[in-house]
């Protein structure tokens, strides 16, 4: 098995770290409908209906009473 030669320091091993970060997810807002969605993503909106790039692509189904 492979050992260190040396002991790294906690100041090293946190300097290595600095870029593992979460980001924040990118959102847009439909033009259409004004429903906030992640980008390049199908969303739904209110009324149960499936768009992507602004056009319907699934229309949600009508509940009979």
């Amino acid at each position: 098995m492979a050992h260190p030669k040396s002991r790294i320091s906690k100041q090293r091993k946190r300097k290595r770290r600095t870029h593992k970060k979460a980001v924040m997810p990118k959102l847009a807002t439909c033009n259409t409908t004004g429903e906030r969605h992640l980008m390049h993503r199908a969303y739904y909106d209110l009324d149960g209906n499936m768009y992507y790039r602004g056009k319907m692509i699934i229309k949600a189904e009508e509940e009979e009473i």
